[in-house]
Formats: C-alpha cells, sequence, structure tokens
C-alpha cells in the first residue's frame, strides 16, 4: 500500500465542532452553511430538518458534487422521502448523519480530493 502526504492547504476543512457550532479554517460558525472544499455558502436556508423545504434541497442538487452530507444537528434524523429522491437519479450521494459526524466524514472526503459537500443544519 502507497501512503502519500495529503496536501489539505487551502481546502476548508472542520477545525472544531460543539452541540451549537462548528469552526472552518478556525472561523466559528452558528448558523446552517453549506462547506465545500473551495467555498462556504452562508445560510444556505433558515429551515431545520421538519421544515426543509424543496426549494432547499434544489440548492444541493445545482452544488456539482458527488457527495453531499447533510447534517441533521445534534442527533440523526431524515427529511421528508420525497426531499430525497431526486439525489440518487442525478447520481449524487445524499448521506444523513448527524452534525458532528459530517463533519468528520467530509474532512475525510475532502481530503481525499473527493467533491464534497456538507450541509449542516443546526437544532
Amino acid at each position: 500500500m502507497k501512503l502519500h502526504t495529503s496536501n489539505t492547504a487551502g481546502l476548508n476543512l472542520f477545525t472544531a465542532y460543539g452541540d451549537d457550532y462548528v469552526a472552518v479554517n478556525q472561523l466559528k460558525h452558528e448558523k446552517n452553511l453549506i462547506v465545500l472544499p473551495e467555498n462556504l455558502i452562508p445560510e444556505w436556508s433558515t429551515e431545520n430538518i421538519e421544515t426543509l423545504t424543496e426549494s432547499d434541497m434544489q440548492k444541493l442538487l445545482g452544488l456539482g458534487v458527488e457527495v453531499i452530507l447533510l447534517g441533521t444537528g445534534k442527533r440523526l434524523r431524515f427529511p421528508a422521502g420525497a426531499l430525497m429522491r431526486p439525489f440518487a437519479p442525478a447520481g449524487i450521494g445524499l448521506e444523513i448523519m448527524d452534525l458532528q459526524a459530517a463533519c468528520r466524514t467530509y474532512n475525510i472526503l475532502a481530503s481525499e480530493g473527493r467533491k464534497v459537500a456538507a450541509a449542516l443544519l443546526f437544532d
């Protein structure tokens, strides 16, 4: 197995998280946001998992990534099935997890050079 040092310089990575915040490259965020390796989209939605809309999900579909990690707050909760349906036909993986798991998974995938986005909803 070949091991390579990964070059993560310039990537947006989670450097800390808690129940009500995340830090991306040491900058703290406390409202819903989307994190991409080269971009941040603050306040992508004002909704929570129960009130997430089709419009919110359409924004995710248009990101041009292969995997979206939907962090649903302090605990794992699923959006309505109708909101998740368009992702598979579009060839986009949609993974639902709690906010902290989404942060950890995002860092791994972004460090591997994957086209990933973390869409985070705070409680």
